[in-house]
């Protein structure tokens, strides 16, 4: 705890650097300098902040930190060569980079994918199942299936039919708009990869499903109620088509974390024992039993260990091994999602946000149990499926978003003239705190320095609010109870770094049911971070804070800002690991939309990186839009309204150029991004002289087809 001195020359009031003198005279005694507390000399490398972020725990292997103290990502993973490592830096300032100088001019918070990281986890998660596979002499293959819920972002899509076409890897629909996208994707696929349709179903759903294994598409019809199957029966037979179908398992089986709500008997989907008994014997009436050929089951996401796995895919087995004596066809077991991201690096069993096994641990677990089973019961061994979308797509995706400022902790400094007048307009019982203050700061008695400046602050709030004390004196006992808390050791360090994002845009599972994400400044990992910070983002809503982070801390290091004393420039975060369900789950709260998106791949460039694919984030018209709202009337309104002000006021200058000004003002406003723009980015805006308004880039612009005209003829 830092030592408070106290100065004994009573005719002179010292002021500390940081911090307020305390009044000489011969009744109010005056500590005046708080020592500071030691500094760490140690010598920062980016090994401590890897070690701090943790990065090597949940960043392997596809996030590093790179000599220069930036963010690098490994394409390749653990096959990435020195020069193919990509300085997410460099790709963030491609993207922000106006134009005119090389760069691509998109607007923060931005999206950066990297295709080939996607691939190696497609390719990683089918080589431990082939490993497994053969060395446990296991009869069938593994085949995964993407759920497109998890990112139904098209080039993801497409990227995941392409890089997986080579080992039958499918995808699986939980909507009517999913299945029409699946099946158009999957046209271009393997002919053997999977069309899996899950969700509650209609008949419109069922029969383009129908349609779907009409055009020679892989479709398996999986029933989540027993009801559906009456469906599937009657319009297939009109369809003249042979269905294939799977049904969905209730197992006892389920997880206690949060992701295992889902699960077990009294999850939201599947079918009970009674109900699969029911739906095997209406199949056979129906002459239709050869068509039951999969069973599909969830025990929940993020399956934390693989003695729960190993259990629940036990426990499936025995429901396949049933349902082959009871003559059904059954050809493929779908042991559904749950293979866990480990978010914080911890490998932990007993927590929400990682998991105690690595991938080849998984596929073990899962052919092992399956095969155990069906050889005890002489059955053969099913074609294995997994939908591990969250371990497929969240490495791939990183969100970039800038810290643009944050709250001080220097407090204002008081002249002796400015104490002397503080202390002259306290009542009594206030001047007696002061006194006491300053008596318990010179014997040294922290905890009794708290309660009287606790009470100071208290006394001089009521003084306040009935009118005897001014905002400046209220403002001066603030500062004085903040030097005090500070001085030693019992001021909140945690500073609020306010972000240009929205939280329930782009990290929604955060807000919604406490997710936590990796998040770390992509550069500066060189210097040693000397604050700490909590992230508040753009929304008028005070849930829109990052108050949680990996490794139960409430808070997050960070570096000085540019103008707190840093070295000036953007401060940079990524959010990683959330390529799954952010964008998806995403809404329009305050009407911020989603963020710009750059598509990146590995390249042997000066920089290792080719920008594929680069889209500017939604802009204002778009977001407005999406709330039925008309921005072309919006902006005619806006403009009769302009006209009439601008036209009709007498002031001096050019009305009419005045009002060109402000019109291409309005109009570039609606077709601006909703986030904070870089500040030399921010034409168009107009503001007021003496004269009359004038436009910043008066000139109309001639932006893109569909700008509205907006200058006058």
């Amino acid at each position: 705890m830092p030592a408070l001195g106290c100065c004994v020359d009573t005719a002179v009031a010292v002021s500390p650097p940081f911090g307020y003198p305390f009044l000489r005279d011969s009744t109010l005694p005056a500590p005046e300098i708080f020592s500071s507390g030691a500094t760490n000399d140690t010598h920062w490398s980016t090994e401590h902040s890897s070690d701090l972020y943790r990065v090597d725990g949940w960043g392997a292997p596809y996030f590093t930190v790179n000599s220069n103290g930036d963010i690098s990502v490994r394409p390749h993973g653990t096959d990435t060569l020195p020069h193919q490592e990509i300085d997410l830096l460099k790709v963030v300032k491609k993207a922000s980079d106006p134009k005119n100088s090389g760069g691509l001019g998109l607007q923060l918070p931005l999206v950066v994918r990297f295709p080939d990281v996607l691939k190696n986890r497609l390719e990683s998660l089918q080589s431990v199942f082939d490993y497994a596979v053969q060395s446990q002499g296991y009869e069938a293959h593994y085949q995964g299936v993407y759920p497109v819920k998890c990112n139904q972002d098209r080039f993801v899509v497409e990227d995941i039919v392409k890089f997986g076409s080579g080992f039958r890897f499918g995808l699986e629909a939980g909507s009517k708009p999913e299945l029409l996208l699946a099946m158009s994707s999957m046209c271009k696929g393997s002919s053997e990869g999977l069309l899996v349709c899950n969700g509650f179903k209609d008949a419109e759903y069922i029969s383009l499903a129908l349609v779907a294994r009409k055009l020679l598409l892989n479709t398996v019809i999986v029933l989540e109620q027993e009801e559906e199957l009456e469906l599937v029966i009657d319009i297939s037979r009109k369809m003249a088509v042979r269905p294939v179908i799977g049904l969905r398992a209730k197992l006892r089986t389920k997880h206690s974390g949060h992701f295992g709500s889902t699960s077990g008997e009294k999850g939201k989907f599947g079918l009970t024992t009674t109900q699969i008994l029911r739906v095997v014997k209406k199949l056979k009436e129906s002459g239709m039993l050869d068509c039951l050929q999969l069973l599909h089951f969830h025990i929940g996401s993020q399956i934390p260990s693989t003695a729960l796995l190993a259990d629940g895919v036990g426990e499936a087995a025995q429901v396949y091994c049933e349902l082959v004596r009871l003559g059904a066809g059954m050809k493929f077991i779908d042991i559904g999602g749950g293979l866990g991201i480990d978010y914080d690096g911890t490998k932990s069993c007993d927590s929400d946000v990682s998991v105690g096994y690595g991938l080849q641990e998984y596929a073990s677990t899962v052919v092992e149990s399956v095969r155990f089973v069906c050889d005890r019961k002489n059955v053969k061994h099913p074609v294995i499926c997994s939908e591990s979308g969250r371990a497929i797509v969240s490495h791939h995706s990183v969100l970039i978003f800038e810290a643009v400022s944050s709250t001080t902790t220097r407090s204002q400094e008081l002249s002796t003239v400015d104490l002397q007048s503080f202390v002259e307009k306290l009542n009594d019982d206030a001047r007696a705190d002061y006194r006491n203050l300053s008596a318990a700061a010179i014997r040294g008695e922290y905890d009794t320095c708290m309660l009287y400046s606790d009470q100071l602050k208290q006394r001089c709030v009521e003084q306040f609010k009935e009118g005897n004390l001014d905002i400046e004196q209220l403002a001066a006992v603030d500062g004085i109870c903040d030097f005090v808390a500070k001085a030693i050791g019992a001021s909140d360090p945690v500073r609020t770094y306010h972000v240009n994002l929205s939280i329930f845009t782009s990290i929604p599972d955060f807000w919604a049911i406490d997710q936590l994400f990796p998040i770390v400044p992509i550069h500066k990992l060189d210097e040693q971070p000397t604050a700490r910070g909590i992230l508040s983002d753009l929304t008028c809503d005070s849930d829109g804070k990052i108050d949680k982070f990996i490794g139960g801390e409430s808070s997050l290091p960070l570096h000085e800002l540019g103008s707190n004393g840093g070295g000036g420039g953007p401060y940079y975060l990524g959010m990683f690991l959330g390529g799954a369900y952010e964008e998806a789950l995403g809404g329009l709260h305050n009407l911020f939309g989603g963020p710009s998106v750059l598509r990146v791949s590995q390249s042997d460039s000066p920089h290792s990186f080719a920008v594929t694919c680069a889209v500017p984030g939604p802009s204002c018209a778009d977001v407005l839009r999406a709330m039925q709202h008309e921005p072309e009337l919006m902006f005619e309104t806006l403009k009769h309204r302009a006209e009439e002000f601008v036209l009709n006021e007498e002031q001096k200058g050019d009305k009419e150029m005045a009002f060109e000004s402000l019109a291409s003002s309005l109009a570039q406003s609606f077709h601006n991004m909703p986030y904070l723009a870089p500040q030399s980015s921010c034409s168009g805006y107009y503001y007021c002289n003496d004269d009359n308004i004038v436009g910043v880039g008066a000139e109309c612009a001639t932006g893109e087809e569909g700008f509205w005209p907006y200058c006058v003829a």
